[in-house]
């Protein structure tokens, strides 16, 4: 496995840079653009406060499979310029277009088999784009089924409940502030507000509102890997079974037990407050043993029959003869 900087020219002549781990031997190899979350990510998924550090296992996982991975830093972080809180909800979908273009592009890996994996955002993002022709298949991680504002106020309502005792009682207090909050993102004009003496990125949470995920579900060309933990408090797993439904071709959810939404298994009670203790451990080893099997199967399905062959030659080679077939006395 081999890393090597790559930067991804947007639509508007912005450099993404990012970097493309490539697996071991000749390729042209299949490969998988990564896209996180909301908010100041880098290409690992990280911010100065919060690393979620899913790219570099992942990455690694893939690569083992013989499936190469790119991801980039978002505008405004790591080594892509901008300001993180200008760009729009339909600007980083945008991006992520522009990327998946470049994967196309390069000799070393296969345009006929290119991969959107998305986490939280990144879902909503890899939705739209397994549309696309260049995109063969999409594997979504938390992604909801569901507009924007509906999500959103589920989220308000599963973090608040999972709050200690003493602030739950006030939830209908928070939910009516929550509801005034958004009034006053949607009434702003401009990029950047402030909201509640908070600078947010206004246009983005317009455009994130007013998005419905279902139409781009219903949308998807591709096979679907939708996988949601159980125990996820900011996107409902119950949308596993809209997602299911809406995908029209070939899709497969998956609801592990004790999974969250920042892809650690909590066994105990979760809680927003957790998130800095699970981020602590790895991320969840089934979770890297089923993505990559998935889109092995998808992306490489003809390399994966002639390992089953060379298996069921190997073992039907090593089978005893009928002379030396052990006998009952």
């Amino acid at each position: 496995m081999r890393d090597i900087d790559m930067t991804v020219t947007a639509d508007d002549g912005t450099p993404l840079a990012g970097t493309l781990t490539l697996p071991p031997g000749p390729g042209p190899h299949p490969a998988a653009l990564l896209l996180h979350g909301s908010g100041p990510l880098d290409r690992d998924g990280n911010t100065p406060r919060l690393r979620m550090d899913l790219a570099r296992p992942l990455a690694t996982a893939l690569a083992a499979r013989g499936i190469a991975t790119f991801r980039h830093d978002r505008r405004g972080t790591g080594a892509t310029p901008g300001d993180w809180r200008t760009p729009g909800f339909t600007d980083n979908r945008r991006d992520a277009l522009a990327a998946v273009r470049a994967l196309a592009a390069r000799a070393d890996l296969r345009a006929d088999a290119l991969a959107v994996i998305g986490h939280s955002e990144g879902a909503l993002h890899a939705m739209a784009l397994g549309a696309r022709t260049e995109v063969s298949a999409v594997v979504l991680l938390a992604g909801f089924a569901n507009s924007g504002d509906g999500a959103f106020r589920w989220q308000g309502r599963s973090l608040v409940a999972h709050l200690p005792a003493p602030v739950r009682v006030l939830r209908r207090p928070l939910a009516g502030l929550g509801g005034l909050l958004l009034g006053r993102v949607r009434r702003t004009r401009t990029d950047v507000a402030r909201v509640a003496g908070i600078k947010v990125n206004a246009r983005w949470l317009r455009e994130l509102l007013a998005h419905d995920s279902r139409d781009g579900l219903a949308a998807v060309r591709a096979p679907v890997l939708a996988v949601t933990g159980d125990k996820d408090l900011q996107v409902d797993p119950d949308d596993l079974a809209e997602i299911a439904r809406l995908v029209p071709g070939d899709v497969q959810t998956h609801r592990p037990a004790d999974l969250t939404h920042v892809l650690r298994r909590d066994p105990g009670r979760p809680t927003p407050s957790s998130y800095r203790r699970l981020l602590r451990e790895p991320v969840d080893p089934g979770l890297l043993d089923l993505v990559p099997e998935w889109l092995a199967r998808h992306l490489t399905p003809d390399a994966d029959a002639d390992a089953d062959a060379a298996t069921a030659a190997e073992a039907e080679a090593h089978r005893p003869s009928a002379e030396e077939q052990p006998t009952a006395s």
